[in-house]
């Protein structure tokens, strides 16, 4: 047989193939619906038909053959959100289906915030033991292979993809002091992003705000985020400041992007401390500016007006040095606590000092703690904690870090509707949860989070679409698909057209819902009457399948 018989009887297969697979009935079809494909294009009517986790077709689907029909009448179909900042690494680990995630209609994370699952060393591990020990969960990996192997063999209920944590690199090689790699350690740091881009890191990322990122000078960044750029990645930040000098936070991060040449996603866009409400216009003036310059930025927000963090973020970076255990020890020492808080109600612009930036204690909600002797705070506003304990506000924080070993997460209320409105429209902005996956129920349960964690994605559908009308449903749910797909290089996400794959949500614009608030947070969000994640419904007829059909989203230069 001749090389042109051969390829004329292998191209007759292919199509025989395709034909074959093409005539085959649906595994499910989506009927009726208005569709909302996420590129910001009006809806328009049609079925949708899936196949083997993939849309199959588009169109009038009315006489094919399908084994389940899921009729949309009346009902919005497009594609599941992607969450820009999630959180989940270990609480995926303690519920996989992530309740408080597929309730929103999210279908994939990303995730790592400066810090990330891996790489890990034994030294972190005995540090950070507290955090896993809260979650009953045991760290069986070093490497983002191993973990990224464990979530695949336990299942998930969606997808995720992680960067590489600066932060995560600098603690490997220099641990948590407040110190400068030489040329050597700068190497190993390289080599660790190098390493985790091979494992299917999707870029690196910085939380430049806690310790021992602080320390961190930008020219170290920039040499980190050149070897996640060779391999296609992103770098993505939680800046140094987002409060009084949050124009030079935004100025290093364009600078990290032009010098690293690499695409950045600044999280959490946001114009923190009633000092500076109202300068969100600078803000995005700043990066439409680069924008134009030809810097590839863009960012992403919550559109809540509290953050949500670790309450030491409060106490200045100096006092981080050497991690936890050493800041224990000095909230301990009354000199150096005095030192401490002389630093906090000294406005400054060299470090961002959350306390000036909120009105008053009661401006702070203690959230999650570790020591359960404290649970009975979960919830309660600092003014309150520090009246039960006789002491003032600030003593009632330090003594909190130090019985619980620093582990403390709270909720700030320190920024202003407006500016949360405006950032939240501008066409670059997409949308994150910041909130790790969780659930009412056990573990997860007991912990007291910000409202985002359940409510996000629904809230903004609810108030700024229906009720305030600050952007259309078109444009909401490209901020909540093709944007960040885009934005992550998910060539076959983020859109409803055949070919990609089935991340699907079913929802009525009319009725969807956030039900979580701050004093009442553990609330599922309503109205999501079906979630698709690769094709299989882990909500169906708006309850919890307990299907686990996400997948690892790895990066571009992931070397299987």
């Amino acid at each position: 047989m001749t090389a042109t018989c051969r390829l004329a009887l292998l191209m007759s297969l292919i199509f025989s193939t395709f034909v074959f697979a093409a005539d085959s009935p649906f595994d499910l079809v989506i009927t009726n619906g208005h569709i909302i494909d996420g590129t910001g294009s009006p809806w328009y009517s049609g079925d949708v038909g899936i196949r083997n986790g993939r849309i199959a077709a588009i169109g009038n689907l009315s006489a094919a053959a399908r084994a389940r029909t899921v009729d949309a009448e009346g009902k919005v179909v497009a594609p599941g959100f992607i969450d820009m900042l999630g959180q989940s690494e270990t609480t995926i680990l303690v519920d996989p289906r992530l309740p408080s995630k597929i309730y929103q209609g999210i279908t994939t994370e990303i995730t790592g915030e400066g810090g990330s699952a891996a790489p890990l060393n034994d030294t972190m591990l005995a540090n950070d033991r507290p955090g896993y020990a809260h979650y009953k969960v045991e760290p069986d990996w070093r490497t983002f292979r191993q973990y990224f192997a464990r979530l695949e063999k336990q299942g998930m209920g969606i997808n995720l993809a992680s960067y590489v944590g600066a932060t995560q690199v600098r603690r490997m090689v220099l641990g948590d002091a407040d110190v400068q790699p030489t040329p050597e350690q700068l190497e190993k740091m390289k080599a660790l992003v190098r390493e985790a881009m091979r494992d299917g890191a999707v870029g690196v990322s910085t939380a430049l705000e806690y310790a021992p990122a602080p320390y961190s000078k930008t020219e170290e960044i920039i040499a980190l985020a050149s070897e996640a750029s060779k391999f296609g990645g992103i770098y993505a930040t939680h800046m140094r400041n987002e409060g009084s000098s949050v124009l030079e936070a935004i100025d290093e991060a364009v600078r990290i992007g032009r010098e690293a040449h690499i695409p950045v996603e600044i999280w959490h866009f946001k114009v923190a401390g009633k000092e500076n409400w109202g300068h969100m216009p600078e803000s995005i003036a700043r990066v439409n500016r680069a924008r134009a310059e030809g810097v590839d930025v863009t960012a992403d927000t919550y559109a809540y007006t509290a953050w949500f963090n670790s309450m030491s973020a409060f106490v200045p970076a100096w006092a981080h040095d050497g991690g936890d255990a050493k800041l224990i020890e000095r909230l301990k020492d009354p000199a150096t606590r005095a030192r401490i808080r002389k630093d906090m109600e000294t406005p400054s612009k060299d470090w961002d000092n959350e306390w000036q930036e909120i009105g008053g204690p009661q401006d702070v909600m203690i959230g999650v703690v570790q020591n359960p002797e404290l649970r009975k705070f979960q919830g309660k506003r600092l003014n309150e904690v520090a009246k039960a304990l006789n002491e003032d506000s600030m003593d009632a924080l330090f003594d909190i870090l130090i019985q619980d070993k620093a582990y403390t997460d709270c909720a700030v209320f320190g920024m202003s509707e407006p500016d949360v409105a405006l950032a939240l429209r501008q066409p670059w902005v997409s949308v994150d949860n910041d909130s790790s996956g969780t659930s009412p129920e056990g573990i997860l349960g007991e912990d007291h989070p910000h409202p985002r964690a359940y409510g996000t994605f629904p809230r903004i559908l609810r108030k700024y679409v229906r009720e305030e009308k600050k952007l259309t449903l078109p444009d909401a749910i490209r901020k909540f698909s093709a944007l960040p797909a885009q934005r992550l290089r998910l060539t076959d996400r983020g859109v409803l057209k055949q070919g990609m794959w089935a991340d699907v949500v079913v929802f009525d614009p009319e009725t969807v819902r956030d039900l979580a608030t701050f004093d009442d947070p553990n609330r599922f969000s309503e109205g999501m009457e079906y979630v698709l994640v690769d094709g299989v419904p882990v909500i169906a007829n708006g309850k919890m399948t307990g299907a686990l059909p996400g997948k690892v989203l790895r990066g571009a230069g992931y070397a299987p």
